[in-house]
């Protein structure tokens, strides 16, 4: 068993080596620009682009036509809210999005609220969900798009957003989704879903990094302004030369997630529930952040009484996990998405996230619920001694 075992698969994935083998050609053999077919490279890498680009499709039940390749989610998030805001300027600039998002989300709506949007903050219940007759109480007549995230980063929980794309087909509104924690762990069908727009990430799917896409429907037409200009490309939304190699491997991601989307869901959820009963029978007062069963299989957020979580991991030397988003993890104070669900900052400081996938094993589990246990007793206890301690030096000195 490799140490440190890794549970962050929130955060990212290990690339998959079937993807880095469908990629390495296109680094060193078929190293033609897609755009430039005039010569067989360029044709070749064009077909190249275009074999990942239906198989992101074939993912999410879209079109080829709309896929827009982006650097990842991050970028496509920004897309999709600036690029929608800037090309409707019908009076419609009231943008509904939930307390949960993403801060690639979260921030872009504070941007345009500074430039005149406004912006509702949409609150989620205790189990981290949205209150669907809630979310349509907020839609008004200058409503231009809703977002909401598909599966949150934090706490794993699954938006219903069937029930969210029928409301907002019924009122008009466009639905964005931040889907780079849904696509390829569930079943994702924009048309079904009543999608309009759907960001995601090969990063979070077993694909490299630096590649990802948004999802732009055609029929009806969602009109978006382009953010990066300059050469075209992407049907005019997003310039730049398409990186062949990082396409390739995104596609190949995607047919394997389709491939092993049930087998693989099976697997991780019951490694999951493997590591929640070992650390609950040690661990009784441990709780769950989030829904126990609207949930994807791969997250557990888990709390510990009178523990600091950022201290529990770092005191892992051999277990690899996180308090929460990577990309806010730098930042000081409690989580946002803990906050949202009602918890005070003792509960939100006592909390870890544990991602689990395709590469864990039942060893790795178990030798990390073990630790975790084993930690988590030897805080508890030096902290008990530390408060007795200082009850007798205020004994000493008040006699």
């Amino acid at each position: 068993m490799k140490l440190p075992v890794y549970l962050d698969y929130q955060a990212t994935t290990p690339t998959d080596p079937r993807v880095v083998a469908a990629m390495l050609p296109f680094f060193t053999e078929e190293f033609g620009n897609p755009h430039a077919t005039n010569h067989d490279y360029g044709r070749r890498a064009e077909e190249a682009v275009g074999a990942g680009r239906l198989a992101v499709a074939n993912l999410i039940g879209a079109d080829p036509k709309e896929i827009i390749f982006t650097s990842g989610a991050t970028e496509a998030n920004n897309l999709a809210l600036t690029g929608c805001v800037e090309a409707h300027r019908d009076g419609k600039n009231h943008l509904v999005v939930s307390q949960t998002e993403h801060s690639s989300v979260l921030e872009v709506c504070r941007l345009l609220e500074d430039k005149g949007c406004q912006v509702t903050y949409l609150p989620v219940g205790e189990n981290g969900l949205i209150d669907v007759a809630r979310l349509g109480a907020a839609i008004g007549p200058r409503t231009l798009l809703l977002s909401v995230m598909a599966v949150n980063n934090e706490i794993g929980v699954i938006q219903p957003l069937k029930e969210i794309g029928a409301i907002c087909r019924e009122s008009g509104v466009l639905l964005h989704t931040d889907a780079a924690q849904a696509v390829g762990k569930i079943p994702i069908d924009v048309n079904a879903m009543g999608v309009h727009l759907l960001s995601l990430s090969s990063h979070k799917m077993y694909g490299p990094k630096g590649i990802g896409a948004l999802y732009v429907r055609r029929r009806p037409r969602v009109r978006l302004r382009a953010q990066i200009v300059g050469g075209g490309q992407e049907r005019g939304l997003r310039s730049g030369t398409v990186p062949t190699p990082l396409v390739v491997g995104l596609g190949e991601a995607c047919i394997l997630a389709a491939k092993n989307m049930v087998e693989e869901s099976v697997r991780v959820r019951q490694l999951r529930d493997r590591f929640f009963d070992t650390v609950h029978a040690s661990l009784p007062d441990v709780f769950l952040n989030g829904d126990p069963t609207q949930r994807i299989p791969g997250n557990i957020n888990l709390g510990f009484p009178q523990v600091d979580g950022l201290e529990l991991i770092k005191s892992l030397d051999h277990v690899a996990l996180s308090a929460g988003s990577a990309c806010t993890a730098a930042r000081p104070g409690s989580s946002h998405v803990l906050r949202a669900i009602g918890a005070d900052d003792a509960r939100a400081r006592s909390s870890i996230r544990v991602g689990i996938g395709r590469f864990t094993s039942e060893a790795e589990i178990d030798f990390a619920a073990c630790a975790i246990i084993r930690r988590v007793q030897e805080l508890r206890s030096c902290s008990v001694r530390h408060q007795v301690g200082a009850v007798e030096v205020q004994t000493v000195h008040g006699n």
